[in-house]
């Protein structure tokens, strides 16, 4: 038998609500044997911006490749270095 829940408090802000669940164990006051899966298919994962230096003409090829493709440049060679990672 699970013990009931503790009620969860109000809060006057984001801040006060950030700073409890800091110090306090989510299990105390939800059930989480109750908690269904959700698929959120619209959540891009989070970039990093890298400075990459090519040579000028490895570039050119790059380009043209993704023109033939329709596709975006950077976004092609994120498609390779994903698909060259799945191949290691």
């Amino acid at each position: 038998m699970t013990k009931p829940a503790k009620k969860i408090p109000s809060f006057k802000n984001e801040v006060e609500e950030r700073k409890f669940w800091e110090s306090h164990d989510s299990s105390e006051f939800l059930d989480w044997t109750q908690a269904k899966q959700v698929a959120l298919p619209n959540l891009k994962p989070t970039t990093k911006t890298i400075s990459l230096r090519l040579p000028q003409h490895l570039l050119d090829s790059i380009k043209a490749a993704a023109n033939s493709r329709d596709v975006p440049y950077q976004s092609l060679i994120k498609v390779w270095l994903q698909e060259k990672l799945q191949t290691h």
